[in-house]
C-alpha cells in the first residue's frame, strides 16, 4: 500500500501511471486515420482520460468510503473500456500489436492498483463516517 501521508491525488502511483498511459494513448492516436476522428479515436482518448479524472474525483470523496469506492469503480470501468478500445485499434490496424500489448499491460497494472485501493479503502478515508 502507498504512503498514507499522500496530500494530493497526483502523488498516487496509480494516478501517475494512468496519466502517463493516457498521454501515450493520445500520442499514438495521432497516427490513426482521419476517418476515425469521430469514432474510435475520441472514445479511446476519452476513456483513457476518464481513468485519471475518476481517480481525482475519488480522492476528493475520501470523507465517505462508499463514495470513494464508487468513484474508484468508475475509474476501473474506464480502464477496462480503454483496454477494449486499444484492442479495436490493434485489430483495425491502427496500432502495432506490440504497442497494443504494452498499453493493455499498463492498463492491467492500473486496474490492479485500483483494486488494491478499493480493497484498502478504509485506510484512505478521512474522518470516516460511522
Amino acid at each position: 500500500m502507498e504512503n498514507p501521508f499522500v496530500i494530493s491525488y497526483r502523488e498516487l502511483r496509480v494516478y501517475q501511471a494512468a496519466f502517463e498511459s493516457a498521454m501515450q494513448v493520445f500520442e499514438r492516436s495521432r497516427e490513426f486515420p482521419i476517418a476515425e476522428q469521430e469514432h474510435l479515436t475520441p472514445m479511446l482518448i476519452r476513456a483513457s482520460r476518464l481513468v485519471c479524472v475518476n481517480i481525482a474525483q475519488a480522492w476528493q470523496k475520501r470523507r465517505n468510503q462508499q463514495a470513494f469506492i464508487a468513484r474508484l469503480n468508475h475509474a476501473e470501468t474506464e480502464a477496462a473500456a480503454t483496454q477494449v478500445w486499444i484492442e479495436f485499434a490493434v485489430l483495425c490496424g491502427y496500432l502495432e500489436a506490440e504497442i497494443g500489448q504494452e498499453l493493455h499491460h499498463e492498463y492491467q497494472q492500473v486496474l490492479a492498483d485500483l483494486a488494491r485501493l478499493i480493497e484498502h479503502a478504509a485506510a484512505w478515508v478521512v474522518n470516516a463516517e460511522s
